[in-house]
């Protein structure tokens, strides 16, 4: 409730006095872990106590230098809280929250099996620790992960944490307790698992306590399951007995004598409420109906911005989320028009989660290392459908800008590279003569029998001075030699076979760059070869 703390600070370099348990040291409670824990609470649609107080819970552990931790055991900050958590046929299954609690965090402890000896860092000691205890309303080891997949998104969406699990800013305390088929619901005896640091971990302990546990009851009809706390290895993937479980008188719980009581008005609760965020649920059902996205492009928008930046005192992370990004991209950004205009939520999406997460991928980059604002992305996507740049020339722009990251539109980085499209008013196939005038000042006509490789084309940059429409077109110029280049396909698309002239689009398309749009170039060639009226 004192010091800040990174997972990434050497240890013990950052310890205030009352983390170090200094005599006459006071703790003091930090308002922004207030405002946090209550806009968890909102989003868990958890009654808020107006009225909460902290406990001393006392026990002796090297990871505790006072002795005692303080808490909130008898007077949490939230009670009687929701969180529904999907299922594989597609419903949601309520699971409840018994209450939400501010805490003091303790040291951390690292083993060295090598000299058997603890390492004590307290750089996260006396920082403010949110816990939320859930109902046992979980089932299997499958439910608990996807109970935490779900708390960590929305922790996230909210700004409340990280949600980081290697770095310690989530651990899970699971309880697991099994009982005979005959016995009543509920009847087991639990057993703690501490400090669960991975989805992956808490699947697998809780599975090999269920096995345990479930051996040992079928044992003996006498045989019981002792209340213990277990930890688990994650080499063996086995829980083991760390000590046996503590009940409350155990811990000596008595008031706190320095907090004192934390009062909330409710003018400070609406304020959080009015300034929530979008919710995880709320956002996937916007974009289904909203902007009609498939579910494919829900869930990969969703799964990215579960990922994103949670900066400090879960201030606003920008672009850093993939929603608000997609979002920034249908409203206009980046439009060239003054006002902005929306774009076509399905071609946004196409762009952002086939082209821009692709390019990502084959560089080994994730969302959080995405140097193309929403800006740029948002002119390259109407230069496309302006047909300024090809589709071609629009991902081999995305590669570039990632490769190369620059603040320049995508406008002037298309022009200095030399990408920009044939436009259509200099495209238009010539309508004289049946046979198009070909530029032989440069392409023999020799008699040979044989058509040259696309990749040998001699197409040349610039056209003779006779006045035809290939003077100022650059897009008839290289069809016009391209058609040149190959005389037999001529001849035989001439006798009927129109399907030989791909070979000619082909040719022209690797010479132009991906500048040219194939469905634009088939036609001038059609016009050149057939002539105007016989396409």
């Amino acid at each position: 409730m004192t010091s800040e703390y990174s997972a990434h600070t050497p240890p013990n370099t950052n310890v205030s006095s009352f983390d170090a348990a200094l005599p006459g040291t006071l703790p003091k409670l930090n308002p922004f872990c207030v405002d946090l824990a209550i806009r968890t609470a909102l989003a868990l649609q958890c009654d808020i106590q107006r009225q909460s107080s902290f406990d001393r819970k006392h026990y002796f552990y090297s990871d505790l230098p006072s002795g005692y931790q303080i808490t909130q055991q008898y007077a949490p900050l939230a009670k009687n809280g929701t969180l529904f958590i999907p299922q594989p046929d597609g419903t949601q299954t309520p699971i409840r929250i018994k209450q939400i609690q501010l805490e003091q965090d303790t040291a951390k402890s690292t083993f060295n099996p090598r000299t058997q000896t603890s390492h004590i860092d307290l750089n996260r000691a006396g920082t403010g620790l949110m816990e939320i205890v859930s109902e046992a309303d979980l089932r299997s080891p499958e439910e608990a992960a996807a109970y935490i997949r779900t708390l960590q998104s929305l922790l996230r969406a909210i700004g409340s944490s990280d949600g980081n699990m290697e770095d310690g800013s989530l651990r899970c305390d699971v309880n697991v307790s099994i009982n005979r088929t005959d016995a009543q619901p509920g009847s087991g005896t639990r057993c703690e698992i501490k400090n669960l640091n991975s989805v992956k971990y808490i699947t697998a302990a809780i599975t090999h306590e269920i096995h345990r546990q479930s051996i040992l009851l079928t044992s003996s009809p006498e045989a019981r399951v002792e209340q213990e706390t277990r930890g688990f290895d994650e080499m063996t993937f086995e829980t083991f007995r760390l000590r046996s479980k503590e009940d409350a008188p155990d811990y000596r719980y008595m008031p706190d004598p320095n907090l004192g009581v934390l009062r909330l008005s409710q003018e400070r609760i609406d304020v959080i409420r009015d300034a929530l965020p979008e919710l995880p649920w709320t956002m996937r059902a916007r974009l289904k109906e909203i902007y009609a996205l498939s579910d494919r492009d829900v869930e990969v928008l969703l799964n990215i911005d579960s990922g994103r930046d949670v900066r400090y005192d879960g201030e606003d992370p920008g672009e850093s989320g993939a929603v608000k990004y997609f979002d920034r991209l249908v409203e206009g950004v980046g439009s060239s028009s003054d006002s902005g205009r929306q774009r076509d939520p399905k071609v946004v999406a196409n762009w952002m989660t086939h082209e821009l997460l692709g390019q990502l991928a084959s560089q080994k980059k994730t969302f959080k290392q995405n140097t193309i604002s929403a800006a740029q992305l948002g002119e390259l996507i109407d230069m496309v459908q302006q047909r300024a740049i090809t589709g071609t020339t629009g991902k081999h722009l995305i590669r570039h800008m990632l490769t190369n990251p620059t603040n320049d539109p995508p406008h002037k980085i298309a022009q200095d590279l030399d990408l920009l499209a044939f436009s259509s008013s200099q495209s238009s196939p010539p309508s004289s003569a049946p046979h198009a005038p070909i530029i032989n000042s440069t392409i023999s006509t020799s008699t040979s029998t044989s058509d040259p490789s696309p990749s040998s084309i001699p197409i040349p940059a610039s056209t003779s001075a006779s006045a035809s429409a290939s003077d100022t077109d650059p897009l008839t110029s290289l069809c016009e030699n391209a058609i040149a280049a190959f005389p037999s396909v001529v001849a035989a698309a001439k006798k009927g076979n129109k399907n030989v002239l791909n070979k000619i689009v082909g040719a022209v398309m690797r010479e132009s760059r991906g500048r040219a749009d194939a469905k634009r170039v088939k036609e001038v060639v059609e016009g050149l070869v057939y002539g105007s009226g016989e396409s």
